[in-house]
């Protein structure tokens, strides 16, 4: 039951972190809606935000509905333990009082001497000093046992009632995020009511930049082919300095998966193990869109692909490496956008809307190094960075993968 106790104060823990990590990127959220209402006469972007800051309360709401459950759990086990605690002490306060009024009915002096002196024999007299000895013995532990067993029932009192104004603090807390979220979704009604007319121009807008987004990550697959190429050119020399007469694989060097050196699979071991505990790649920021096929946020019959996941950040905000490894590509995707890649044994990361650059191609980084300055778009005003994550040529969620600050 402690065990169990521990692991749910544990579980406590966490989702407190979870909940403060939550409530610091509505914050953030909040910072970039306003500045968006400022900036932008279109309600398109501002609707995209809102409906992040939505999800992000939901969250919220959820997380806090965890923390509710956990503690009604927490409670149903101290009361069960103060249940127990009472009927053990009222067997023991029964005893304890029969033993009180056994006890008042021989407690003269003379009585005990005499049960003493009508002993048969000297045995018989230690066995009778003995067994008064242990009797007394016994009163005392009777005594302590009730105390330390009182004094339990009153700190498992005392911190049933601490967990119930929690509970009720959570409960409240809840009500009031529900309250501003369902604010926030009428609002977010009659934004999505002002701009259903403009479907047509807005497909157009997605069409074109999914069109842009492909043609990135293609020009992404062509660099960490050619990155896997030469990882295996240079594993395969290795191999055929070690061992000359035998000839270099030309099929391990046109593979689409990288050949790893022992020092490049002690890299991608480390990576690999620290799945779920990585940095994120800006040190303040939230997911604005996921991995995968997203439903838009308007239109339920578009739908995006993303390839990895876009953190919208502050502005002048910058890049960092997730991990240590080596730069393998800047990509100068427009005069404005760059893009840095970087190698993790046969792991890639890549750092997308970039306006400047801080690294070159053979730096080695090391991890929350910075790598560059995140784009801020100037019509809307948005600072978004882009980040994904492959192993070899396959694109992985980075959100399996970033664990927070």
């Amino acid at each position: 039951m402690t065990s169990l106790l521990w692991s749910q104060e544990s579980q406590q823990e966490k989702l407190e972190q979870r909940k403060a990590q939550i409530q610091q990127e509505i914050r953030d959220n909040e910072k970039l809606l306003q500045s968006v209402k400022k900036k932008e006469k279109s309600a398109f972007n501002v609707v995209i935000i809102q409906n992040t800051k939505i999800q992000l309360k939901e969250k919220l709401i959820n997380t806090t509905e965890k923390q509710t459950k956990l503690l009604s759990n927490d409670m149903y086990i101290n009361q069960v333990q103060i249940n127990k605690l009472k009927k053990e002490l009222e067997i023991l306060k029964e005893d304890y009082a029969k033993m009180i009024v056994k006890s008042y009915k021989s407690r003269s002096e003379q009585s005990r001497a005499m049960f003493l002196l009508s002993s048969e024999n000297f045995l018989q007299a230690y066995k009778r000093a003995q067994y008064m000895k242990q009797y007394t013995g016994y009163r005392k532990m009777q005594g302590e046992e009730i105390k330390s067993k009182s004094t339990k029932l009153v700190d498992f009192n005392n911190k049933l009632n601490i967990q119930k104004t929690a509970k009720q603090k959570l409960i409240a807390e809840n009500e009031r995020e529900r309250i501003s979220l369902e604010k926030e979704k009428q609002e977010q009604v009659k934004l999505v009511n002002v701009i259903k007319k403009d479907k047509n121009k807005i497909s157009k807008e997605i069409s074109k930049k999914q069109q842009e987004y492909r043609l990135v990550d293609r020009q992404i697959n062509k660099l960490i082919r050619e990155a896997i190429a030469a990882a295996n050119r240079k594993a395969a020399l290795e191999k055929a300095k070690a061992n000359p007469s035998k000839p270099v694989s030309t099929a391990a060097v046109s593979s689409s998966v990288i050949e790893l050196t022992p020092e490049a699979k002690i890299i991608a071991d480390n990576f690999r193990a620290n799945r779920g505990r990585l940095p994120y790649p800006v040190e303040k920021g939230y997911i604005s869109l996921g991995y995968g096929n997203q439903t838009h946020p308007l239109f339920n019959t578009i739908t995006v692909h993303n390839s990895g996941v876009e953190i919208t950040t502050d502005k002048g905000a910058n890049a960092r490496a997730v991990f240590g490894g080596e730069v393998t590509s800047v990509i100068v995707l427009s005069p404005v956008n760059k893009a840095v890649m970087i190698q993790h044994g046969d792991y890639f990361t890549v750092y997308q809307n970039l306006s400047s650059v801080s690294v070159s191609k053979g730096d080695k980084v090391s991890i929350k190094q910075s790598i560059g300055t995140v784009r801020t778009n100037g019509e809307t005003g948005k600072t978004v960075l882009k980040f994904l994550i492959l192993q070899n040529t396959t694109y992985n969620d980075p959100d399996n993968w970033l664990s927070g600050r």
